[in-house]
């Protein structure tokens, strides 16, 4: 896509979407992995271990997330890519 003729504020905008678009992404990501891993059968409401299990998937998956962004930048700074 070229930048000829797009100001700089759309461009700008532009970016906050395409980040906004990237959290939704692994905001589904998440909600997918960690209810099949977790939720055995839905009820009124969760149990200890649902909890549990929901609030460990959670974490892992932002670990690993921002493990993997890290190794990317490293190696897109790096001209590896």
């Amino acid at each position: 896509m070229s930048n000829q003729g797009v100001s700089p504020q759309m461009m700008s905008f532009l970016e906050q979407e395409k980040k906004k678009a990237a959290v939704n992404e692994i905001i589904g990501q998440l909600t997918n992995i960690c209810w099949d891993k977790c939720m055995s059968t839905p009820g009124r409401k969760l149990s200890w271990g649902e909890e549990q299990c929901l609030s460990n998937c959670a974490q892992r998956f932002f670990e690993s997330s921002q493990i993997l962004l890290q190794k990317i930048g490293q190696k897109s700074g790096s001209g590896g890519m």
